[in-house]
């Protein structure tokens, strides 16, 4: 229950978004992404510092948090046209495969050679995959970026949920079936994880390109009509509450979403949904990255270790040599495959969840299992405000660093 004197939920959502303004423009002035600004003031409004931000709040508040996925995801799909991925010569499948194969590789190697368990270096190693979305978006529509890099970074981002997920499903299998081999029933665990994984991404897809379609056919139904921008918002909270509902992907369903519409409707729809996305966007973000910073656990930095630190280096070097090579042997442009994997180092919710995922199926095998779980939870906390706080520093260092920031209106 919260103190008597708790500020009203109403109030803390003002004060972020009034005070979130000004701290956006005033890391500006040191070049700084404005979402740095919102982030760094949700971590002291947030339950590590001052505490105007309590947990219940957040508790409260997650709806924003799955609201804003939502529009970054959809915003992202929107960007995939494969006529255009086409043209620049951006092997995306490679690109994914590489950096999310190697990242899985030098982590859970990295990790058994530390510890000596192979459970453990599993999961890791498949949480290690994983990549925020939200910061590299936000960037992007800050420094008004365009060019290859900036639509390989939207496209490996987005699919890198995917990849996620289906690592993560297989590796957690083996994980279980190898901690399960203490209780005698192996087998059965092992069938039934690996379906999950398929059976996610299957309905994830399904259920964003219908919402794609029937929102499609809204906007020709509707034309210029404002009631569209209603049709939209009241996609993404339906995309949002049957993610929740149904256990699948937020990202992956609105991104095929996207991908519907800017790529099997008229071009007109896609571009008046996306008109829609970005006027909602920038109130969003102020929301979502505020209440990201309340999210970190400050206190979880002590209890980073040796473990933490081998897993911030691995996953650092899986993802730019990854993204190195799939760039390469893909023939994509050298702005791609020099800065692409700096830009992708952000990682947050999902890493987290993943996290809390392996704990709720492990827990269950007895206490052995259980620690592996805790233990992956808190160092990828620890790392995850790391990740987070120079991340969206790095994604524009490389946007910036490739000349594609500014660029708005202009030619690919």
């Amino acid at each position: 229950m919260e103190p008597a004197h708790a500020i009203p939920i109403l109030v803390v959502i003002a004060l972020i978004l009034a005070i979130g303004v000004f701290a956006g423009r005033l890391v500006r002035l040191i070049r700084l992404p404005a979402l740095m600004g919102f982030l760094l003031l949700g971590v002291l409004l947030g339950p590590s510092a001052i505490g105007v931000v309590t947990e219940p709040m957040l508790g409260q508040l997650e709806f924003i948090t799955e609201l804003a996925l939502g529009m970054v995801a959809l915003a992202i799909g929107l960007e995939l046209s494969f006529r255009a991925l086409r043209e620049q010569r951006l092997p995306l499948i490679r690109i994914v495969a590489w950096e999310s194969l190697l990242t899985f590789a030098l982590v859970g190697t990295a990790i058994f050679l530390l510890t000596g368990r192979l459970p453990v270096a599993l999961v890791f190693g498949a949480v290690a995959v994983t990549t925020a979305p939200a910061g590299k978006v936000a960037v992007i529509q800050e420094t008004r970026a365009r060019g290859p890099l900036t639509r390989a970074l939207l496209a490996v981002v987005g699919l890198d949920d995917a990849a996620a997920i289906l690592i993560f499903g297989f590796a957690l299998a083996f994980a279980k079936y190898l901690l399960a081999l203490e209780i005698g029933d192996a087998e059965a665990a092992l069938a039934t994880s690996l379906a999950m994984p398929l059976i996610e991404i299957a309905l994830s897809i399904g259920i964003g390109a219908v919402l794609g379609f029937g929102l499609g056919m809204a906007d020709r139904l509707l034309g210029r009509s404002r009631d569209v921008f209603i049709l939209v918002m009241a996609s993404v909270f339906l995309m949002a509450g049957l993610a929740e509902v149904m256990q699948i992907s937020l990202v992956l369903t609105a991104m095929t979403a996207g991908i519907i519409l800017v790529n099997a409707q008229p071009r007109e729809t896609a571009e008046r949904v996306g008109q829609h996305v970005a006027e909602v966007t920038p109130f969003m973000f102020v929301l979502f990255f505020a209440l990201a910073g309340a999210h970190l656990d400050l206190a979880a930095l002590p209890q980073l270790g040796l473990v933490g630190t081998v897993y911030i280096v691995a996953r650092s070097a899986g993802k730019i040599g990854g993204c190195w090579i799939g760039a390469r042997r893909g023939g994509a442009d050298m702005r791609v495959a020099r800065y692409l994997g700096i830009g992708i180092l952000s990682q947050a919710g999902l890493a987290i969840g993943l996290a809390l995922i392996a704990l709720q199926e492990l827990a269950p095998l007895g206490p052995e299992a259980e620690q592996v779980a805790r233990t992956v939870i808190v160092t990828i906390t620890a790392s995850s405000v790391i990740f987070e706080l120079v991340g969206p520093v790095l994604t524009r260092t490389a946007l910036t660093r490739a000349g594609e920031t500014g660029r708005a209106g202009q030619p690919d």
